[in-house]
């Protein structure tokens, strides 16, 4: 059995790993970086991230006239996170600490490395419609100039000049199976080392052990992310708040993010805390060229498509593209079907479609300035029209009515089929308040004033027109999957990313940071996530860990 030793054993190396194994290894402290994927692998999901970010108050906002504030943050924060558990103490006290953050030294700290944003800022998740209550006020979703692998190369570069020096050793396809715990304290892991693997980022890795390990430190870092490759495991921690879990959903995630290290973490003896709270999206495309098992793609939408459910009921207020993913992801799962549509038009396609990933934005993530103004030209953006060609969960109609007969091509068997004359009633109704700059149609409003930001104006809002109006076309339906994602609960960590035990005494030597600790404190942001602040709390969370690890050892 393999031996090493070092001051600090981190657990995963994604994102918050990567950052907690250089905060600590800055700090003068030896680390090994311990992962069970290959070395190709190596920033874990950040890296098929958008790569956006949480900021505010930030120069990118005030320059796009965007008034924000660390108390309209908080405001935002605390309605959407809606604490109301004793488990809440310390993910109110990390969301606090966060914000905190997000209002001060983020970005400096992420420039000084070299890190930079799109100057165009997103509003994402724009809110249920209430001001005390979930979303965004105002856009904050800042976009990094190389999507996630911008995200992750600074912290990339920092560990290998670690590596360099030998204070950060890297242990790829080591696979912890148990947490070593002596007199109290994490001492360090034990687990199997599985074959060397030369896959494709993200595609499945070989299983077969080869030999073990045992690593040992003075502490111990898990920052082994969530379970939404393992959509069984989603569905036993389903909450009943969000109807039943659906019988089938594509992966926004490989599914080497299993959870694992979860429940081995627990099982030494660390408190896990509101694990019924996750987030998956209700926007999830069947990629055509699929990485993974299921590989699902989310859509970025504007405001303008218009929503149904499976049977063709108009979705109602708020629950409109961009707005409030859980309440629509509730709505829907209560109509007893796995599925939703967009019926919209290719002037929409062509301004308000984007794709998550950093695979799905080869001009943001190649850094390629003559690529991204192919954005503002006529035609949707390459990948989006890709999908739209080859994609199984898209219908291209020049009339309504040929629309329809592919809506129900496309449809699950046990759906009733959709009714042209219904589905016409329901799309002519929206078109007769296009005719005014004001309506009473509550998304026909949110897409006026979301024209009101400039940055929707620009390249995000498509103008306001009807349906059916034959100079927009042609017709696009789009069948919307559930998309699994991430975990916003975890292991419960106090506010020096400490895991605690069930007493709420610190587990000596242990640590988390990232997914598996909910972002921090077992589940910072609550109930709902803002977006942007996935990787922001990978950041954080990782950060605050290795700096503590590093002082405590």
């Amino acid at each position: 059995m393999d031996g090493w030793s070092a001051d600090l054993v981190v657990v995963g190396a994604g994102l918050a790993g990567l950052v907690a194994a250089a905060e600590a290894a800055d700090a003068d402290r030896s680390v090994l970086l311990l992962d069970q994927e290959g070395e190709q692998s190596l920033g874990g999901q950040a890296f098929w991230s958008l790569g956006g970010l949480f900021l505010v108050d930030s120069p990118e906002q005030r320059r796009m006239g965007v008034k924000d504030s660390l108390e309209l943050a908080r405001q935002d924060w605390f309605g959407s996170a809606q604490f109301d558990r004793p488990e809440d103490r310390w993910p109110r006290a990390w969301a606090e600490a966060y914000l905190q953050f997000a209002a001060g030294e983020k970005r400096a700290w992420l420039r000084q490395m070299g890190h930079r944003v799109f100057p165009v800022v997103g509003w994402a998740e724009r809110g249920d419609g209430t001001a005390s209550g979930h979303g965004n006020s105002v856009p904050r979703f800042h976009i990094t100039w190389g999507t996630g692998p911008g995200v992750v190369a600074p912290f990339e570069r920092r560990v290998r000049e670690h590596v360099a020096t030998g204070r950060i050793r890297l242990g790829f396809r080591h696979r912890v199976d148990e947490l070593l715990v002596e007199g109290g304290a994490a001492v360090g892991v034990r687990g199997a080392l599985l074959e060397p693997t030369s896959v494709d980022r993200g595609r499945p890795s070989s299983r077969t052990v080869v030999g073990h390990f045992e690593a040992r430190g003075a502490a111990v870092v898990v920052t082994s992310g969530g379970i939404g490759g393992d959509h069984d495991l989603v569905r036993r921690n389903w909450p009943a708040r969000l109807g039943t879990p659906p019988k089938r959903m594509v992966a926004g995630v490989p599914a080497h993010v299993d959870g694992r290290m979860l429940q081995i973490t627990q099982d030494a003896g660390a408190n896990v805390v509101n694990p019924d709270r996750m987030w998956h999206y209700v926007e999830g495309l069947r990629n055509w060229d699929p990485i993974w098992a299921d590989h699902g793609i989310r859509i970025l939408p504007g405001p303008s498509s218009l929503w149904l459910d499976a049977e063709g009921n108009r979705l109602p207020a708020p629950y409109f593209p961009g707005f409030d993913t859980l309440g629509t992801l509730r709505h829907l799962r209560a109509t007893g079907h796995d599925y939703s549509w967009f019926v919209l038009t290719q002037r929409i396609i062509e301004k308000e479609f984007a794709l998550s990933g950093s695979e799905q934005n080869p001009d943001l993530t190649g850094k390629d300035l003559k690529l991204l103004l192919s954005r503002v030209k006529k035609g949707a953006a390459g990948p989006v029209e890709a999908f739209k060609q080859h994609g199984e969960d898209f219908v291209v109609a020049e009339t309504l009515e040929e629309l329809v007969a592919g809506m129900n091509r496309v449809a699950d068997d046990d759906v009733p089929p959709l009714e042209v004359s219904r589905v016409r009633t329901i799309v002519e109704a929206r078109d007769r308040e296009m005719d005014n700059t004001y309506s009473k149609d509550a998304q026909v409003t949110a897409i006026h004033g979301a024209r009101t930001f400039l940055g929707d104006k620009l390249i995000r809002v498509a103008r306001p027109h009807k349906l059916l109006d034959p100079a927009a076309g042609p017709l696009i339906a789009v069948r919307l999957n559930i998309l699994s994602r991430k975990t916003l609960g975890g292991l419960e960590t106090d506010l020096e990313g400490r895991c605690l035990r069930a007493d709420g005494s610190a587990f000596p030597g242990l640590y988390a940071a990232g997914e598996v600790s909910g972002f921090g404190g077992g589940g910072m942001m609550g109930y709902n996530a803002l977006e942007g602040t996935f990787l922001g709390g990978c950041l954080f969370s990782g950060r605050v860990a290795g700096r503590a690890a590093a002082r405590a050892v």
